[in-house]
């Protein structure tokens, strides 16, 4: 004898329209960031003429935080991950961290739970300081290593 709720669909497996739903997001900012590094892997940074001048570099002939990051991606999409380093350490650190937060946001969406990441204000001041201190440190005489 079949039991009532014999019909309905288990309360662990989601229907797929409900998971195509929860999954429409992260996979709409991973087409994103694929595209981007898709353009920034055929149009070479390191040939002038296709991007702009970082506008602090021009201006104080100072490294930004970002600076370099367009041919560390480049490297990057190559597989030139040493290259990638020397250009933008911290840009390496950044996709790398990028790819580990989306696929936690990807199986906590699968799993049905929301995607918070609450950074405390000690953590946020932290990575604050780090970016900071690479930015200070690239600038200064003995950082010549993290020039991009």
């Amino acid at each position: 004898m079949r039991g009532v709720n014999a019909d309905r669909p288990s309360a662990a497996v989601p229907a797929p329209s409900a998971l195509s739903g929860r999954l429409a997001v992260p996979a709409g900012v991973m087409a994103a960031v694929v595209g981007a590094f898709a353009y920034v892997g055929t149009v070479d940074p390191n040939q002038p003429g296709h991007y702009p001048v970082c506008p602090l570099y021009r201006l104080t002939g100072l490294y930004c935080p970002g600076c370099g990051g367009l041919r560390s991606a480049h490297a990057f999409v190559h597989g030139d991950f040493l290259a990638a380093l020397q250009d933008n350490a911290a840009g390496v650190v950044a996709y790398l961290a990028f790819a580990v937060v989306w696929t936690v946001w990807v199986v906590r969406a699968v799993r049905g739970r929301p995607a918070r990441i609450e950074l405390r204000p000690v953590q946020m001041w932290s990575l604050g300081a780090l970016v900071l201190v690479f930015t200070v440190v690239r600038n200064l005489p003995f950082g010549g290593w993290l020039h991009p």
